[in-house]
């Protein structure tokens, strides 16, 4: 399991990450957002404006602390990369508050029965506008861009501040965890090529919405490719080896696997099967897979 680094954490305080880029921590830490959701007021603190990307949850001490670094500052959007309920539920209530539009990810609500690794989705959601990839939003001396970066969940975006080469990339790409990704929504092959994509970028930095910033993009971006190509031979040299359900590649692929991740790793191996059925590389009989 991760560890989680000791308290105090930085809970409620704007740290300026970049002269452009304020970062507030919310009181959220859990196995799922680490020591909480990162969300990043963008645009010059001395400036008439400003962006707020992923406000992060409902928390009334949460807002409080974006309002703060906010200042006399007009927010002129509320960004979110996706509807994970750690990201998205303060939107609706930041707006009302300060005027500004919801810009960003498209809504989605999925209703999943069963454990997951993630947080399950904000139902109340509802952008002013849905940016499309390459559209994007222009302040006093910033520029936010959508790079559109499907796997994670299907509407999952990141921002490229054009200004600093940073890219926000809210849980698609984290420097503590891999991300997850949980079918029927998340999709290994989509994710798989929102990091080819990021891998042809020429970003400077990585802003994440869990931990902390990222300081070689690439090398990160090129391990995680190398990790799932690592997890989808395993699985397909075990099917190789017998036919078996999901819960049959779990003992080899997961040696002393807590107990509690057991249902998170089944969903990851799952979404790996997907994407090879999708391939022409494996096929079901029932819940029992084999290799094609």
């Amino acid at each position: 399991m991760v560890t989680i680094p000791e308290k105090p954490w930085p809970t409620g305080l704007a740290e300026a990450v970049e002269p452009l880029v304020l970062r507030v921590l919310a009181p959220n830490p859990s196995p799922y957002t680490f020591t909480g959701t990162q969300t990043y007021v963008v645009g010059d603190p001395q400036g008439p404006d400003c962006a707020v990307i992923d406000p992060g949850p409902d928390e009334p001490d949460h807002i409080a602390a974006i309002l703060a670094a906010v200042g006399t500052r007009k927010i002129l959007a509320i960004m979110c990369t996706h509807t994970h309920r750690d990201h998205s539920p303060a939107a609706a209530p930041l707006a009302e508050r300060t005027g500004a539009p919801i810009v960003g990810c498209a809504p989605l609500v999925l209703a999943v029965d069963g454990p997951r690794s993630d947080e399950a989705f904000d139902p109340t959601y509802a952008p002013d506008r849905v940016l499309l990839d390459g559209e994007g939003m222009r302040g006093t001396g910033w520029t936010l861009t959508a790079v559109a970066t499907p796997g994670h969940t299907s509407n999952h975006l990141c921002f490229a501040l054009e200004e600093s080469g940073a890219l926000f990339t809210g849980d698609h790409v984290m420097g503590w965890s891999t991300s997850v990704v949980i079918p029927p929504d998340g999709d290994m092959g989509d994710y798989m090529a929102s990091l080819e994509k990021l891998m042809a970028r020429d970003d400077t930095r990585y802003h994440s919405a869990h931990g902390a910033a990222i300081e070689k993009p690439k090398q990160l971006v090129r391990g995680m490719i190398g990790h799932r190509r690592q997890r989808e031979a395993q699985i397909l040299r075990l099917l190789g080896e017998e036919a078996r359900p999901v819960s049959g590649f779990i003992p080899e692929m997961y040696k002393g696997l807590d107990p509690r991740l057991i249902g998170a790793a089944e969903m990851s191996v799952t979404a790996h099967l997907l994407d090879l059925e999708k391939r022409g590389m494996a096929a079901r009989d029932g819940a029992v897979w084999r290799v094609v």
